[in-house]
């Protein structure tokens, strides 16, 4: 019964040739989700040999091209692969005119469904729950309308009795500026991953931008009480990942500066 997340992409909005842009894959039983999808996601999913008709639903965080520039190509090819399962999708509401002209422009192969469901709330609300997993979305701060999601394992309905089972969670919120209630809403996660696009040298950049800093992201671990905190969406000007993970693990020791090709397994 595994819970286990794959990183394909750490780059922030430029790519740069060892880092994509940002995408991950949890599977959770043998399911897969997918959350963001940058360009080259689908040479990751090869590369790490996911299957792309074992992907349930996919999460999208929000409407800049570094988190979904990839799902064009990869609906294309789900249909050239014979997908009959729907597809569930989960980004905000721009994302229904988006993909209607796509499919308008590029579907006439694409046969199986494609089910947007759009994202719009104030606090975080469950969007989405399968036999193994419920996910729950929530308002990130950024320049455009953004949100976070939390995945939290549901115990299995068949398993020898009385024999305990612990849950598993995990939490991902990218692009994001720091904010009082996100500690709140993803407290207790076992694993958070947490955009820290800049070191805390431009704190002031990141500001402006709407992005978070190492240190930030290491002060919401703490506040909320996590298990490990995962860096990511990292700046193009900063190679040194290092930078990142030291920053951070003064303020929160079980940091790590997640990289592409990256597997955890909780």
């Amino acid at each position: 019964m595994n819970f286990t997340l794959k990183i394909m992409g750490t780059a922030s909005a430029m790519p740069i040739s060892d880092r994509n842009p940002s995408a991950q894959v949890l599977s959770v039983h043998g399911r897969l989700f997918l959350i963001d999808c940058g360009e080259g996601t689908q040479q990751q999913l090869r590369r790490h040999k996911l299957s792309f008709l074992k992907i349930e639903a996919v999460f999208l965080s929000h409407l800049h091209g570094d988190h979904v520039f990839g799902i064009f190509g990869l609906l294309s090819t789900m249909a050239m692969l014979g997908r009959t399962q729907e597809l569930h999708i989960y980004a905000p509401r721009a994302f229904g005119d988006v993909l209607r002209f796509f499919l308008s422009a590029f579907g006439d192969g694409i046969a199986y469904e494609i089910i947007h469901h759009p994202l719009e709330m104030q606090a975080p609300e469950v969007v989405h729950t399968s036999r193994y997993v419920e996910v729950r979305a929530f308002p990130l701060r950024h320049k455009i309308e953004c949100y976070g999601f939390r995945f939290d394992e549901l115990v299995p309905k068949r398993r020898p009795a009385n024999e305990p089972f612990r849950t598993r969670s995990y939490a991902y919120c990218s692009d994001t500026m720091p904010f009082p209630e996100l500690a709140q809403w993803v407290k207790g996660v076992d694993v958070l991953y947490h955009e820290s696009t800049y070191p805390a040298e431009m704190a002031d950049k990141a500001a402006a931008r709407f992005h978070s800093t190492s240190l930030q992201a290491a002060e919401c671990a703490r506040d909320a009480g996590v298990g490990r905190l995962l860096l990511g969406h990292y700046s193009s000007r900063v190679r040194d990942l290092s930078v990142y993970a030291r920053e951070a693990q003064a303020v929160f020791p079980d940091t790590v500066a997640a990289d592409d090709g990256d597997t955890f397994d909780f």
